[in-house]
């Protein structure tokens, strides 16, 4: 028997039983795709990582990320969770207070920084690929898009469009009008496979610009039932692309580094609070990070054949 250790930890949250759950294989080495798949599936997880020796030695770890479905070319919750459980367990250099390091992703090769409170991990940061923008819903897919969230189509905000961005992993991102609505929102799965094809993605991101928490900027939710994921707590792989498309539609106030803050996962009495930095020059959006604060809470093995 192999015994294949992993830990435990809550991402975008700095307590327990907060934020997005993920399992982190310290060791990838040897366990082959189609098991880290059942790993998962056995976890009942949204996501795990598996931490791989890199391909191009200048970078720091190959991490390859599995949701219960199929694996990722790249996650947000995945890429800081993983950074926390590596700096705690003494696998990053650090310099000083500090350490910046590279993970490749099937995107490509993701910067990291970590900053420590002595001898812990605490804020960390990711950079995203620049996100790509894709179409908008016109006024027949604005419907159909509704009633798959089971909403009527005067509850999604006419004030900006529903549109796909994707920063490596394409999600449609809808604006709602108001917190009631946003808390209404059952996902009809079967509407979901079938107005979703058309726009490269079956993941659907809704927000809305009013918030439980003053230090936040929109309230979030995140549905992907295709990939086995009924709901996110936390998104990270979604909030770069939000990020983008708050400052490109004017929700978040311009400047040459916009600083904004979703508020995800309450509905699921998993509080989560992702933070997003967008470079600017002019028009151009030049870089996107998400970061944000991780809780330890334990660790385990399997024992496979």
């Amino acid at each position: 028997m192999r015994r294949l250790h992993y830990h435990l930890v809550d991402v975008f949250t700095d307590r327990a039983f907060g934020g997005n759950q993920l399992a982190v294989f310290t060791n990838g080495r040897g366990i082959s795709s189609e098991l880290m798949q059942l790993l998962i599936k056995e976890l009942n997880l949204s996501e795990a990582t598996y931490v791989l020796p890199p391909s191009n030695p200048a970078n720091t770890y190959r991490v390859r990320i599995f949701t219960p479905a199929k694996e990722l070319p790249l996650a947000g919750h995945p890429t800081i969770g993983t950074a926390f459980i590596l700096a705690r367990e003494h696998m990053i250099e650090r310099e000083g207070d500090s350490a910046n390091i590279v993970f490749e992703e099937g995107v490509g090769d993701i910067p990291v920084s970590i900053q420590f409170n002595g001898d812990q991990p605490g804020m960390i940061w990711m950079t995203q690929p620049n996100p790509q923008f894709g179409r908008q819903a016109n006024d027949v897919e604005r419907a159909d898009i509704a009633a798959m969230l089971s909403l009527s189509p005067d509850a999604l905000d006419r004030r900006y469009p529903i549109q796909t961005v994707s920063a490596g992993v394409p999600f449609m991102f809808v604006p709602i009008r108001d917190l009631a609505s946003v808390r209404n929102i059952k996902m009809r799965a079967d509407i979901n496979e079938r107005v979703m094809g058309d726009f490269g993605t079956t993941e659907v991101f809704v927000f809305t610009t009013e918030v439980e928490n003053s230090g936040s900027t929109v309230h979030s939710r995140m549905f992907a039932p295709m990939l086995g994921v009924t709901e996110d707590a936390a998104t990270g792989g979604a909030t770069g692309p939000l990020g983008a498309y708050l400052v490109r539609y004017g929700i978040g106030a311009a400047a040459p580094t916009t600083r904004m803050v979703s508020e995800q996962g309450i509905e699921m009495g998993r509080p989560s609070f992702l933070h997003i930095e967008v470079d600017q020059q002019g028009s151009e959006i030049t870089a996107v990070r998400v970061g944000g604060q991780c809780h330890y809470m334990g660790e385990g093995a399997f024992e496979v054949e």
